[in-house]
């Protein structure tokens, strides 16, 4: 039987659909991820990618399998400027896994402009991780939809900044440390509860430890209470 033109075209058709299939199977442009394990020193992770990935077979079956294992693959934190916004990662953390569109080895050894080591794209070898997707799994709540925060995942600690009052807010149940060689302070100041100070207290030019009140006599007595 003569073969016609428009099967000729249908069998291309389905040869060249086969072919971009398998090609894209094996691209990899971003997946969730869960991390295994965080290095703070080379700021790299293992990470497990969340969704399987189909396996093709010589007859055409397709299985669903785990991808392996990526291991140091640089972690990516807000950072520019010369400031950085950091999280302390643990196993168990939910991420967006993507790859680089060619090999990134010499430039995460040295930075700068580089040559690819070699022709792969898209591959797994290739990953970059950012923090910050949530499965409904693991989502948080109580998400303010009026103010900037920096959280706790509980919601119990947070600074908020508020673009319509201007307000700054902190708040938390632990403790609060500031260490600085100077704290400057501009405004009316409130405080509800003891204040402790180890050193010496200075209220218009006065001294609390040093000063002296005249008027009354030198001896063995106590002065009065406060007036």
């Amino acid at each position: 039987m003569a073969l016609t033109t428009s099967s000729l075209m249908g069998e291309f058709a389905e040869a060249l659909a086969t072919n971009n299939a398998a090609l894209s199977n094996t691209l990899r442009v971003a997946l969730p991820g869960i991390i295994q394990s965080f290095d703070p020193q080379t700021v790299t992770c293992a990470v497990a990618p969340a969704i399987r990935g189909a396996q093709y077979a010589r007859d055409g079956t397709v299985s669903q399998v785990n991808y392996p294992l990526l291991v140091d693959v640089p972690v990516v934190f807000p950072h520019g400027g010369g400031c950085s916004l950091t999280f302390p990662l643990k196993a168990g953390d939910e991420c967006l896994v993507i790859f680089a569109d060619r090999a990134i080895d010499f430039w995460w050894q040295s930075g700068g402009i580089q040559e690819p080591v070699d022709a792969r794209q898209h591959s797994l070898s290739d990953a970059f991780v950012l923090p910050g997707p949530q499965s409904q799994a693991k989502k948080i709540s109580g998400i303010s939809t009026s103010a900037v925060q920096l959280r706790s995942e509980d919601g119990k600690a947070f600074v908020e900044l508020d673009p319509n009052s201007h307000s700054i807010t902190l708040a938390t149940p632990g403790k609060l440390t500031a260490t600085a060689a100077n704290i400057d302070l501009t405004g009316e100041v409130n405080i509800k509860g003891n204040v402790t100070v180890s050193g010496d207290v200075t209220a218009s030019g006065i001294s609390l430890t040093k000063h002296r009140h005249g008027g009354v006599q030198s001896g063995g007595a106590n002065t009065g209470g406060p007036v």
